[in-house]
């Protein structure tokens, strides 16, 4: 599979935004407006996961090399996963780190 079939666009599941892909190389793998995902990886970009659950942004937290990451939990088998932040979540990122009392 390329990155360019991988890093597609997609109707956010939760909040029905229109996600566009990422034009940075890197992959869309959560609305930028409420950091909502769908469980379809089981490593970063393979698309094998058979679950598909609605993967709920938990918290954030900060990594000294890789930076804001979002932390997401799955509501249908409970794993939790890492993710990056991407460029344009940097209004969505705020309003949770508020959330979390970040700030």
């Amino acid at each position: 599979m390329s990155r360019k079939t991988e890093n597609t666009g997609f109707i956010c599941a939760y909040c029905g935004a229109d996600v566009q892909p990422l034009t940075n190389g890197s992959y869309r793998n959560h609305c930028p407006q409420c950091f909502y995902s769908i469980h379809i990886d089981d490593y970063p970009g393979d698309r094998a996961s058979d679950c598909l659950g609605l993967m709920v942004p938990s918290g954030v937290r900060y990594h000294s090399k890789k930076g804001w990451q979002i932390v997401h939990r799955c509501q249908k088998c409970g794993v939790e996963k890492v993710n990056r932040t991407a460029p344009d979540d940097t209004d969505t990122l705020f309003i949770m780190m508020n959330r979390e009392g970040f700030c």
